[in-house]
Order: structure tokens, then C-alpha cells, then sequence
């Protein structure tokens, strides 16, 4: 490389609000990544729905990740964390959910649930370094292959009334 000429550098990560015009890459990240992927229609009906909090994380325009989070009564419920697989292992999914629990500050009596395939050893090692806690077993819940999911939560759910 020239002297002076510095090599073009990587855009930072930046987590911010999903909007129509990223539906398009969610949706590759979504069929790549699920047996069972949310159709276009799914995505647009959760999007600045009241009560959602829905992100992606991008990389100079890239969408390399997103997370979709709706509010049932007093709890959120996570529906999707999903990073590219080739951007897996680079802590995105943990920058999704950090981002997640800033935007959910200040109402404390909200705690955070999901459901995950118990043979996804990554996403509950996450979830458990990001202060979820096992709840149970949902058996045969995901439709595509019958596998029980893991039930999990932090802050405000069952966990905290024992």
C-alpha cells in the first residue's frame, strides 16, 4: 500500500430501529436461518406495531442482524434473534439484546421471556451470560421437527416470585 494511504476501513456495528426498507435483507437472514421462516407479511404487520421494539444491526447499510420483541401484558417477549451465520460468534446477538434491555428501561415491572430450541447450545449460552434463567419446557413446540424448546426469563417473570 502507498505510504500515507491508509486501507479502507470496516463501518462500525450500529443497532438501531428496524424499518420497512430492511425487510428485504431480514427476509434472506430469516429463510436462511429458520425451518420455518416468517413470511414478508409477518415482518410488516410487526413493524412500529404499538407495544414492539424491533432492531436491526448494521454495517454500513448491511443488515447483519435483528431481533423482533413484542409486549404481552407485563412481559416482553422475545420472537427472533437471528445474525447471519457468517457474522455468528462476533457478539451481535448480545449487542441486539443489550440495546433491547436499554430501549425496555424504565419499566421495571416489565421482565424479558423467549422460547428456544433446546439442541441451540450458542443462543442459550448467550442468553444465560445475558441474565436469563431456564423455566421449563415447551414440549414438541417447534412445528417443523417437533423439537421441545427451552423456556427462559429475566427480570419480572416467574423467577423472581420464588
Amino acid at each position: 500500500m502507498p505510504r500515507g494511504k491508509r486501507p479502507p476501513s470496516t463501518p462500525a456495528l450500529k443497532v438501531r430501529e428496524m424499518r420497512r426498507g430492511d425487510v428485504p435483507q431480514v427476509l434472506v437472514i430469516e429463510a436462511s436461518s429458520s425451518a420455518t421462516p416468517w413470511t414478508r407479511a409477518m415482518f410488516l404487520s410487526e413493524l412500529g406495531r404499538p407495544g414492539t421494539i424491533d432492531l436491526v444491526a448494521d454495517r454500513g447499510g448491511d443488515v447483519l442482524g435483528y431481533i423482533m420483541v413484542s409486549r404481552y401484558a407485563d412481559v416482553w417477549h422475545i420472537l427472533n434473534v437471528v445474525v447471519r451465520q457468517a457474522h455468528r460468534g462476533q457478539g451481535i446477538g448480545g449487542q441486539l439484546l443489550e440495546e433491547l434491555f436499554l430501549r425496555a428501561a424504565g419499566k421495571p415491572h416489565l421482565g424479558f421471556t423467549l422460547e428456544v430450541r433446546v439442541s441451540n447450545a450458542g443462543a442459550i449460552h448467550l442468553y444465560r451470560r445475558k441474565g436469563f434463567v431456564d423455566h421449563g419446557i415447551r414440549p414438541g413446540y417447534y412445528s417443523d421437527n417437533g423439537e421441545d424448546a427451552l423456556i427462559m426469563w429475566r427480570g419480572g417473570g416467574p423467577e423472581d416470585t420464588f
